[in-house]
């Protein structure tokens, strides 16, 4: 059984930083992408960051040079280091990851508000 645990939400000040984290369980974790994407209230879920089972790695324009998405394969766990936050990050984040045997998976989210 596949799960995804979000974890590192919260309440930030502008200019601030937040690390989440997912960990994740029931997969090849070495092999498989990771996402990151969020929704925001009244708006679609998009894609935040990703990174391969290799690391390679892609962002949103939005967020480049901000965030920075990393996994530790020892602990089965993708990140996603938020800094320089703004007011329109404020949104809850999902980690996602497929397909795998065909699926997506995606996780509970974890809401981030940044306050101006």
């Amino acid at each position: 059984q596949v799960q995804l645990v979000e974890s590192g939400g919260g309440l930030v000040q502008a200019g601030g930083s937040l690390r989440l984290s997912c960990a994740a369980s029931g997969i090849i974790f070495s092999a498989t992408a990771m996402d990151w994407y969020r929704q925001a209230p009244g708006k679609q879920r998009d894609l935040v960051a990703s990174i391969t089972g290799g690391g390679r790695t892609n962002y949103a324009d939005s967020v480049k040079g901000r965030f920075t998405i990393s996994r530790d394969n020892t602990k089965n766990t993708v990140y996603l280091q938020m800094n320089s936050l703004k007011p329109e990050d404020t949104a809850v984040y999902y980690c996602k990851t497929g397909p795998y045997r065909g699926q997506f998976y995606w996780g509970q989210g974890t809401q981030v508000t940044v306050s101006s």
